[in-house]
């Protein structure tokens, strides 16, 4: 009870009622499917304050607890905050990821380090892992079942790998590396995607489609027609265009012109170039892996993946 108080005066009061906006209402779709055809791009910023806010109050019940910390107290109530900034991102991620436009994309770019610094602030937050270090140096007389077990170790380990055990000034070179991070993804991705949108191949003779089934060319007739290209066929690099081109087309020379462009993608020495920005990204990462205790951003990675190390990945 406490907590759904929490969370909707949160969201009430941030978003002017959680009827002005689809995102922070009640789904009632079958699978609490999101209400997509009522979702406007406008509704994303405030929904992510509102959903941000109503996480951060969350969290600070969990950490400011009177109780002694348990696994139901501190480890079960961390999984279940931050539903709502949950599904928020995910129907961000959705349509940003499949019909992006330019108003999203300013979304992502504002939103970026914003949510950089919230996680920040829930992973770096002193009360909250002591709460959890507290129940995980306890996990051997807890008598949880495996599903728990598995729940505490990776949330103890996710603030751990955020940097929890980090001294102040560290902490704060963290939020920094992660805060420019966030944003070169951002503008890395961009430019892919702008990259993506630019590239065509016209084809004006019908015996280039040669092998196609006939449905990729009646997309490609349509993604000539959205052009004002009559009696002509577009094959992008967008995947359901480009792949099955690749994939059926006879024609070697046409299909090896696609190829390389999307192989070259970010590598074509213009302002859509993301070599620079892999560069700084490399070294940023590579900072924060050295400031966590790792040699190397791979062995940072590969420390909560199966292999471990990159020594045994080359074994």
């Amino acid at each position: 009870m406490r907590k759904a108080l929490i969370l909707m005066t949160a969201l009430t009061t941030l978003a002017g009622g959680a009827g002005a906006n689809p995102l922070l209402e009640t789904w009632i779709a079958p699978f609490g499917v999101a209400p997509f055809s009522s979702i406007e791009t406008v509704h994303f910023e405030p929904a992510f304050t509102a959903a941000i806010a109503a996480h951060e109050a969350e969290i600070a019940a969990i950490a400011g607890g009177d109780d002694a910390p348990t696994f139901a107290n501190t480890v079960e109530a961390l999984d279940a905050a931050g539903a709502e900034l949950t599904r928020v991102r995910s129907v961000f991620g959705l349509l940003s990821g499949t019909m992006t436009d330019d108003d999203l994309q300013a979304v992502r770019r504002t939103m970026a380090p914003i949510l950089s610094r919230h996680r920040d602030a829930v992973l770096l937050n002193e009360q909250l892992f002591a709460r959890v270090d507290a129940v995980h140096a306890e996990r051997a007389d807890l008598d949880l079942d495996t599903e728990q077990m598995r729940l505490l170790t990776e949330t103890w380990k996710r603030f751990v790998r955020g940097g929890a055990n980090l001294p102040p000034d560290r902490k704060e070179q963290l939020k920094t590396l992660n805060e420019e991070l966030s944003l070169l993804s951002v503008s890395f991705g961009e430019n892919v995607l702008k990259e993506t949108n630019r590239f065509e191949l016209v084809i004006e003779d019908e015996a280039d489609l040669a092998g196609l089934p006939a449905g990729v060319v009646a997309a490609a007739a349509e993604a000539a027609a959205q052009r004002d290209r009559s009696e002509q066929w577009v094959v992008t690099l967008h995947k359901p265009s480009f792949i099955p081109f690749l994939q059926y087309a006879e024609n070697r020379a046409l299909r090896e012109q696609v190829f390389k462009a999307y192989a070259a993608m970010g590598d074509n020495g213009d302002e859509l170039d993301n070599k620079a920005l892999l560069v700084r990204m490399a070294d940023l990462r590579a900072k924060r892996a050295q400031l966590l205790g790792f040699p190397t951003h791979a062995h940072y990675v590969l420390d909560d993946n199966m292999a471990g190390t990159p020594e045994a990945v080359y074994e």
